[in-house]
């Protein structure tokens, strides 16, 4: 079963209490509806779109930068700014886990014609200095031209500590590269790094962020940098297919969830870790937590058989083999957790 399968039997959704699937799975509230029912829009491929431009330029102000493009997915934003730092032929430093070169398709060397060169996590999730260094092509026409380091954070979910980043990013900066980071979860990891957003923000050239996970968007992301290289950003939007119309009803639910949804994102933590401590206590596996996330992995091994007991008990929970990812959301409330703690007790008899 594939990882983003969900019930058998589409029938069977309504009964489902709590989703821990991820928190992508997050629906629109009340509150945000309203905020996406009132935009102005215009055409923003014209840019027009006053919602989009005020997202844009709010999101990049919060991260110190000039400037903001908005972008459908996460996935084109780091592609886009891959685009915008390399050539045909040049070669991206990331990590092998990071969602760049793990989770996009190869889209970047597909589309772009860009080598990705992966490097071990170190036990932080970061990437160790003297591994960048030792990454490094030297000027010889056999190999690809260095040009970028596509860092992460947060990575599986964790929190990379600041100095562990600036560490990474002074490493590609003294060989001349530009550094990009993938901040899917950004503001999960300045919330659990207890820092300002510029100061996450501040060591990449360029950030993208996701507006439709813990936030709770319905769709988008940001991508953040230079004014000159978000021009040339723009373009390559245009070229994937990215180019929007009247995109503000999706711009306003961005600047709603800029407002008003990320001082929640301590309670999902909050919550991620009561759970992580409630699954522990049942000694039915292994567990660990980090930020909104909680990892379990069976005793049994029985992953399928644990999926559908539970999905019967109203939660649903991700597919494969191995360690199954939970994921706390704003649509978790004390509530859903307890059924969640409930259905699994039930299914191991704790």
């Amino acid at each position: 079963m594939s990882v983003y399968s969900g019930l058998t039997d589409p029938a069977a959704r309504p009964n489902i209490l709590c989703d821990l699937r991820s928190d992508t799975v997050t629906r629109p509230d009340a509150a945000m509806r309203r905020a996406m029912a009132a935009a102005e829009v215009g055409d923003d491929v014209y840019g027009d779109d006053p919602e989009v431009n005020l997202l844009q330029a709010e999101l990049a102000a919060m991260l110190g930068k000039e400037a903001g493009l908005f972008v459908p997915s996460g996935t084109q934003g780091n592609l886009v700014a891959i685009m915008c730092h390399c050539g045909r032929g040049d070669e991206v430093i990331v990590g092998a886990d990071y969602h760049v070169f793990h989770d996009e398709a190869a889209g970047a060397s597909v589309l772009a014609g860009v080598a990705l060169h992966p490097l071990p996590l170190t036990a932080t999730g970061g990437l160790a200095p003297d591994a960048i260094r030792r990454a490094l092509r030297p000027d010889d026409p056999h190999y690809p031209v260095s040009r970028l380091l596509s860092l992460e954070n947060t990575v599986g979910g964790r929190a990379i500590p600041l100095d562990d980043m600036r560490a990474s990013a002074a490493a590609a900066r003294e060989a001349g590269l530009a550094v990009h980071l993938d901040g899917a979860r950004f503001f999960n990891a300045i919330t659990a790094l207890g820092c300002p957003a510029t100061d996450l923000a501040g060591l990449a050239d360029t950030v993208s962020v996701c507006l439709s996970k813990g936030l709770g968007a319905p769709v988008g992301s940001v991508l953040a940098g230079p004014a000159g290289l978000i021009d040339r950003a723009r373009r390559h939007r245009k070229i994937l297919g990215g180019g929007m119309r009247q995109a503000g009803v999706l711009a306003a639910a961005g600047r709603h969830a800029l407002r008003h949804h990320v001082a929640g994102l301590a309670a999902d933590h909050a919550r991620a870790r009561t759970f992580a401590d409630a699954l522990a206590a049942l000694g039915a596996g292994r567990v660990r937590c980090e930020t909104n996330m909680v990892f379990f992995t069976p005793a049994d091994g029985a992953n399928a058989h644990l999926r559908k007991r539970l999905s019967e008990r109203g939660l649903l929970i991700g597919g494969g083999s191995g360690e199954i990812r939970m994921v706390l959301h704003r649509d978790i409330d004390d509530a859903g957790l307890a059924h969640a703690i409930a259905a699994f007790r039930a299914h191991y008899g704790g």
